[in-house]
């Protein structure tokens, strides 16, 4: 029997992503565009501790309803395995919230169509998987009206493609294309509501990073709160209380994905941190 999460209405909602859970795990899969090799595990961060098909039942055990699941963490995006681990996330409780496609440039001067069509079959894992949704990289080319526009067409037909799916596209303040709050507010007025997006803590840096968040997080629909550490790697809380202000302040709603990327090895006690963090801060916001 799938275990019952009980949330009170002063509770966040919360996914874990798995590049937090990247040592755990321990390996990743080739998987990118143009790539046509076997799809061997390769040990990058050591020996695995935990297969993918057990995380559901873990995350179930720290509270977590929610996962979000990078594309290269998945062993095969074959029919027969995304069957698997539909069913250890049912079991577990465990909503497949985001399939997190971590690669493709659909604003590349040279290999825009090879790789949209690669973040095309990626949506409909995405499907397989019984996922929410799909987070799509809007484009690594710096901002010009010529590779806007590649990104806008790339997501009216990814968008047919999620909605064949049942899949809803998302992007994220991420690489050159959209490394502005005024690109980021432009690719949305330009596709009027068809996408959604996941607003990133960690992703903008310096003296803009806090203004910046401000000025995107009326249109977040989730975020990804990852928490930055000082040169002693302990967690930077005064940068993560002021990233959750600027959520609170914009009347945030949607799921807090937490992401945990410490130098040290201690995944899943880093994850009961942030959340714990989160929990007490929106508390007292309450």
């Amino acid at each position: 029997m799938s275990p019952t999460l009980h949330v009170s209405p002063t509770e966040p909602k919360f996914a874990v992503s798995t590049w937090s859970l990247h040592r755990t795990l321990g390996v990743m899969y080739a998987d990118k565009p143009g790539y046509n090799g076997e799809r061997t595990a390769r040990e990058v961060f050591g020996k695995p501790q935990s297969a993918l098909l057990e995380i559901p039942a873990k995350l179930a055990a720290m509270g977590i309803s929610r996962a979000e699941i990078s594309h290269f963490h998945l062993p095969s995006r074959d029919v027969s395995y995304c069957d698997e681990l539909k069913h250890a996330l049912a079991e577990s409780g465990v909503e497949m919230f985001t399939l997190l496609v971590e690669d493709g440039d659909m604003t590349h001067p040279d290999d825009a169509a090879r790789d949209l069509a690669w973040m095309a079959e990626c949506v409909t894992t995405a499907g397989h998987l019984g996922a929410k949704r799909a987070r799509i990289i809007a484009g690594k080319q710096e901002h010009s009206p010529a590779t806007m526009e590649k990104s806008v067409a790339g997501f009216h037909e990814l968008v047919k493609r999620g909605s064949d799916c049942g899949v809803e596209i998302v992007t994220e303040n991420w690489f050159d294309l959209l490394d502005t709050p005024e690109a980021v507010n432009e690719l949305f007025e330009r596709l009027d509501g068809s996408i959604g997006l996941n607003a990133d803590f960690g992703n903008w840096e310096g003296s803009r990073k806090y203004t910046d968040l401000a000025a995107i997080f009326p249109l977040a629909q989730s975020c990804h709160a990852k928490c930055n550490f000082d040169a002693a790697g302990t967690e930077d809380w005064d940068d993560y209380g002021q990233c959750l202000e600027i959520a609170q302040n914009t009347n945030f709603s949607g799921v807090y994905t937490l992401v945990y990327d410490a130098p040290d090895s201690d995944e899943w006690g880093g994850l009961a941190r942030e959340k714990q963090f989160i929990t007490e801060y929106c508390q007292k916001a309450h």
